[in-house]
């Protein structure tokens, strides 16, 4: 005889739901957990099942969310959210965390900076499971699902909780090839007057540069026949000589030091810190609480 009990999702259905929505299509979110498609569309229909109604409308192009699967939704992500509290209350008593940390950053900063600091505090804490997404958009943390975001930048969301994990600016640089051919600029406004790598990521401002100097921000209009949404593709443009760039110090000071760039305008720069954003305080996850403290701790040293 079947319980109310034994007609309950399982958090493995409910997670395999939630990578359904996140990634959009069933066949990725295989991919990513490791599984077959076929096994789940199979925990899907299970889930649908136990809760006796339609949570996806399916067609051969997209994947969407029916009422009831809106309501599935909420109630996964809480539910699963309350057992990895659990084991995150228990794992503080033993001082280990343990369980999935999901983390978001930018592509460039991700892959050159946030994944080689993971790969270190993977070594640290064996029995913490992080997975680690990169975007060029604004991300909805809380309605995608991710614990944290690592973000450059002081353009922070006022609904969450921001940490700085260590200071950091942007500066104004060029190839020596470039400034021989078109002549330093002098001051900010000569910038107009020079081809501009510019570069389209989140929600900035395009063809605008706000840069300080003394206390004041002055905001520069640029522009330039090569712009990019990928900052990695701009500063190899920039080391070709194709222009001026505005550009973290962490990415360029082995190349100021290797004369491959040069930089321009020292009494200006930009504020590009590095933050970690979180829906929850750290007094309530042991994971997260030591995901932010190891990454403040890797961020400092190496910027020392």
């Amino acid at each position: 005889m079947n319980t109310i009990r034994d007609q309950l999702p399982l958090p493995e259905d409910l997670r395999v739901f939630l990578t359904v929505i996140r990634k959009q299509s069933f066949a990725g979110a295989a991919d990513e957990l490791g599984l077959s498609p076929a096994y789940v569309s199979k925990r899907i229909q299970i889930l649908e099942g136990a809760l006796k109604t339609k949570v996806l409308h399916r067609t051969t192009r997209r994947i969407a969310l029916t009422e009831d699967g809106e309501r599935a939704q909420r109630w996964a992500v809480r539910i699963l959210g309350d057992l990895d509290d659990l084991f995150d209350e228990l794992s503080q008593a033993r001082q280990t965390p343990r369980g999935l940390i999901h983390i978001c950053t930018s592509f460039g900063f991700g892959r050159n900076h946030v994944a080689p600091a993971i790969s270190s505090m993977a070594e640290h804490y064996p029995e913490l499971e992080v997975r680690l997404e990169v975007f060029d958009r604004v991300v909805d943390i809380v309605g995608e699902g991710f614990d944290l975001e690592i973000r450059v930048g002081d353009d922070l969301p006022g609904q969450h909780i921001s940490k700085r994990l260590v200071s950091n600016t942007r500066v104004l640089c060029a190839s020596p090839d470039y400034l021989a051919r078109r002549g330093t600029p002098e001051s900010i406004d000569d910038l107009q007057r020079h081809d501009c790598l510019v570069l389209k990521e989140r929600n900035n401002a395009f063809g605008v540069w706000h840069i300080d100097r003394n206390g004041k921000t002055y905001s520069a209009r640029v522009s330039g026949p090569l712009s990019s949404n990928n900052g990695e593709i701009v500063l190899q443009w920039a080391l070709s000589g194709r222009g001026i760039l505005l550009r973290s110090m962490w990415d360029v000071r082995p190349l100021l030091e290797q004369g491959k760039l040069v930089q321009l305008l020292h009494d200006y720069s930009q504020s590009a810190d590095v933050w970690a954003v979180y829906p929850t305080r750290l007094s309530n996850s042991a994971k997260l609480r030591v995901c932010v403290e190891f990454l403040a701790d890797y961020f400092k040293h190496l910027s020392e």
